[in-house]
C-alpha cells in the first residue's frame, strides 16, 4: 500500500484479520510483489537486513529466495524473542552502535541458547522504561 495511505481502525482489522504464515496468500502475495520490486532496485551487494524472526519460515522462506544472498540478519537476535530484540535495538540506538550481520543461507534456521535477560532502560527524563 502506498506510504500516503491514512491507516485506520478498520484497515488495522483488515490487517488482524491476515495470518502472517507463509501458506496464507494474502500475506505473501503482496509480500513477494513487493520485494520483487524492490530486489529489481538493488545492487548485488546491498544487504537487506531482516529484523523479524529469523527461527521460522513466515519471513525466511518468503524473502530467500528473491533476495538471496543479500538477505541477512543480526546475529545478535538469536535465541531472542520479538520484545528482547527490540530491547536490543533500543539499546544500540542509545549507544550509537550497529549490530553485527550474517547472511542467511537456505534451509538454514539459525538458532542458538538464549542469551542473558536485557536489563533495565530508562531514559532521563522519561517515564518510559523497558
Amino acid at each position: 500500500m502506498s506510504p500516503r495511505e491514512r491507516v485506520t481502525p478498520d484497515l488495522i482489522r483488515e490487517f488482524a484479520g491476515v495470518d502472517v504464515s507463509a501458506d496464507d496468500l494474502r500475506y505473501r502475495g503482496p509480500l513477494e510483489r513487493d520485494v520483487r520490486l524492490l530486489a529489481r532496485d538493488l545492487s548485488a551487494d546491498t544487504k537487506v537486513v531482516l529484523l523479524g524472526s529469523v527461527s521460522s519460515g513466515k519471513y525466511v522462506d518468503v524473502l530467500l529466495p528473491l533476495l538471496g544472498s543479500r538477505l541477512h540478519f543480526p546475529t545478535d537476535f538469536i535465541g531472542r524473542g520479538d520484545m528482547s530484540r527490540g530491547g536490543l535495538l533500543l539499546r544500540c540506538v542509545d549507544a550509537g552502535t550497529e549490530l553485527d550481520y550474517a547472511p542467511l543461507a537456505a534451509g538454514a534456521r539459525p538458532k542458538g541458547p538464549r542469551p542473558p535477560k536485557l536489563g533495565p532502560l530508562t531514559r532521563p527524563g522519561s517515564k518510559l522504561k523497558a
